[in-house]
């Protein structure tokens, strides 16, 4: 994850932020304290931000399952762009973290659109996957712990409406996974869930990068239609 996107130079960079960003107050509040934190690195930029609001309302989407949360700034924007009725299910296993997302939920008054559940995901999906009377979800964002990924991606089809829409965070993590000389674990794990996916016939897909540079970012998104 990176908090900009990079290969940009700065004077870019400052180009496409004064041109494009449109950033509410207390998001760019809850994104400076958070890029203060030792792992604020974590954080998606804020024009990846501003992306997934632009596709909530592109796509209409009003129900969301987001795999990984942090401190909240992905969910705060995409609550921002959701309809009256919009709900997002978020699933992180930190409280240290989510109590800073909580913070801001509700200063923004969006709490009440954000169900947030505390705990390993992989156990949060099966017992979604368990109830009979949830409605299909429109959108699931996956930016969690990279081993799992696989395990997310095919709860998250599970769950999704058909025609739903699944983006992927860190997919090409920071060009790591074009090196196959890297064989550390997070690496080896995206690298077989890029593959994976290539080969799957129940989805479209697009893999992308926001930097215009040829060398790919860190901040990727991979995109699937089921």
């Amino acid at each position: 994850m990176s908090t900009k996107t990079i290969n940009i130079d700065e004077k870019l960079y400052e180009y496409l932020l004064n041109n494009s960003l449109r950033e509410p107050e207390l998001l760019k509040k809850l994104r400076e304290e958070t890029a203060l934190m030792p792992s604020g690195l974590m954080q998606i930029s804020p024009e990846q931000g501003q992306f997934m609001g632009l596709l909530v309302r592109l796509i209409g989407i009003r129900r969301i399952l987001e795999i990984g949360v942090f401190t909240g700034y992905s969910s705060f924007a995409m609550a921002l762009a959701l309809p009256e009725d919009g709900t997002i299910v978020a699933c992180d296993i930190s409280e240290e973290y989510t109590r800073i997302a909580r913070k801001y939920w509700k200063e923004a008054n969006v709490d009440g659109r954000i169900q947030l559940k505390i705990g390993p995901a992989t156990a949060t999906l099966q017992e979604l996957s368990q109830d009979d009377k949830l409605e299909p979800f429109d959108l699931v964002f996956i930016d969690a712990d990279k081993g799992n990924y696989s395990n997310y991606y095919e709860a998250g089809l599970s769950l999704l409406r058909k025609g739903g829409f699944i983006p992927v965070d860190n997919v090409l993590w920071s060009a790591k996974v074009a090196d196959l000389d890297n064989q550390e674990l997070e690496t080896v794990a995206i690298r077989k869930f890029n593959q994976k996916l290539h080969q799957d016939d129940r989805i479209d897909l697009s893999m992308l990068s926001p930097s215009e540079m040829d060398s790919p970012s860190p901040v990727s998104a991979e995109l699937f239609f089921s």
